[in-house]
């Protein structure tokens, strides 16, 4: 599934979309340049998994925790690690529990110690706005992906390109 997201607004739309199709538990890598919209994306994804709260960038404290009713939610941002063996000490084999949701942006800098992606969703700048692309990689991921194609991802700036990216 590939379409473009014209601004903040929407962008934080199609997270709050894509929170309403988890049905269980995902884990999601985050693929993108600085600036791309990842953690904006992030925002809108708690936001309609229910939580009210301010959603902090885990820029510095390299995860997040949020609890969100059954679910345990992780916002993981590697950006800042230099060597994946720095994750260690995160818990990170944790993360994969039965009520667990993980969102890691720069998941290329864990690789190795990452649980393995089950919808890898990809960002890059448009004109105007932003590219993004999602891609199932596992059974689970495969199922979200159908449940998504029952949510109106169209409203609030959202283009779909197409299904298959063309």
């Amino acid at each position: 599934m590939k379409f473009t997201v014209q601004d903040e607004e929407g962008m934080v739309a199609t997270g709050e979309r894509l929170a309403k199709a988890c049905r269980g538990p995902l884990v999601f890598y985050l693929h993108g340049p600085l600036g791309a919209g990842k953690t904006t994306l992030v925002r809108g994804f708690m936001r309609g998994m229910g939580y009210g709260a301010a959603v902090k960038s885990p820029t510095y404290t390299l995860i997040e925790p949020y609890e969100v009713g059954p679910w345990q939610v992780y916002h993981l941002d590697l950006y800042r690690v230099g060597d994946a063996a720095e994750l260690d000490y995160l818990g990170l084999r944790e993360l994969q529990d039965k009520h667990t949701i993980v969102l890691v942006e720069w998941p290329e800098r864990g690789k190795g110690l990452l649980p393995a992606a089950d919808v890898v969703i990809t960002f890059d700048y448009a004109d105007p706005g932003r590219w993004i692309s999602v891609e199932a990689r596992s059974v689970a991921g495969k199922n979200f992906m159908e449940t998504c194609e029952g949510i109106n991802l169209n409203p609030g700036g959202i283009m779909p390109i197409s299904r298959n990216g063309r």
